[in-house]
């Protein structure tokens, strides 16, 4: 049996309903392309491995005893790939017709791409901004922060987001989102699998600045479009999700730019971000809290 162009790695943890229609949106994205589709499922407990079974027989399903994370899931289920490309997606997307296809062409008339990155959208259509430049230390500071909300708008974040040009156009690219990243297996091979120091969030920055370092490219192809519904297994633990992105940010910091301040001043970043932690997870906290006074009020009525 001939190797299939692509082997589509998933990997879910209680989002049984957005799994189910993105399996369906990839195996009706092209007939012709008739993809690998491999899930791995981080322990859930909405009934997700019985729906993987019955519903889609030809899906390769892994179960993890535990929740595994992404970055360390993501490298069981590429242990499974076949495909000549590897397509990492996250379980709240909906591939649209053709965005497979795109993707594989892509990245076989360029072979100094590493990896490819489509076009996603908000449900409502809006351009997500999925591609975007290397995170500098202002763009941390003024990112989802009350700072940031006093300056909307600003040149840091902009150029972070890479928000001067309307993502309609195929671009070279620092890093692309791991919500939908279609990676060549050499590439893969060359540079390792995703660093499962991370349990989810900057494992795809941190694999496409290891790509770049090792020679490839990352591309942005709009021509491919998928929809992204974000956030729907992180918002099922927001505290532990804001403990989890500072950490990740930590991790990054540490691996790739400490070694570029002077020695005593080194820790500086590093208070940053877990200040930066702390405003954001008060504020969560206190989100939660009105969320429940809400609901008890609602009941109340």
């Amino acid at each position: 049996m001939a190797r299939p162009d692509l082997s589509v790695c998933i990997v879910n943890w209680n989002t049984r309903q957005d799994l189910e229609q993105a399996i369906t949106s990839v195996l009706q994205s092209d007939p012709e392309l008739e993809p690998q589709v491999i899930v791995l499922d981080n322990a859930s407990s909405d009934g997700t491995p019985e729906m993987v079974r019955e519903q889609f027989p030809s899906v390769k399903l892994l179960e993890s005893a535990e929740n595994l994370g992404f970055a360390k899931g993501y490298n069981r289920a590429a242990e499974e790939a076949e495909g000549r490309h590897i397509l990492m997606l996250n379980p709240d997307t909906v591939v649209q017709a053709g965005a497979l296809r795109s993707l594989v062409r892509f990245l076989d008339s360029r072979q100094e791409a590493g990896a490819a990155g489509p076009r996603l959208l908000n449900s409502d259509g809006t351009v997500q901004y999925s591609c975007r430049r290397l995170p500098g230390p202002m763009a941390a500071i003024l990112r989802n922060t009350l700072l940031g909300r006093l300056v909307p708008g600003n040149r840091f974040t902009r150029d972070y987001l890479m928000a001067d040009w309307d993502h309609r156009t195929v671009r070279q690219v620092d890093w692309v989102s791991g919500a939908a990243i279609c990676i060549r297996r050499e590439t893969w091979s060359e540079v390792g699998g995703f660093d499962e120091g991370y349990f989810m969030y900057a494992e795809d920055i941190d694999w496409c600045l290891r790509a770049h370092h090792a020679g490839w490219h990352i591309y942005y192809v709009p021509a491919s479009v998928v929809v992204h519904r974000i956030g729907r297994s992180s918002d099922q633990r927001p505290v532990r999700m804001v403990v989890e992105f500072h950490r990740s940010m930590a991790r990054f910091y540490k691996r790739h730019y400490a070694d570029q301040w002077p020695f005593g001043l080194r820790w500086l970043p590093l208070a940053g971000i877990w200040a930066r932690g702390a405003v954001v997870l008060l504020q969560t906290m206190a989100a939660q809290a009105r969320d429940r006074l809400t609901s008890t009020e609602s009941k109340s009525q």
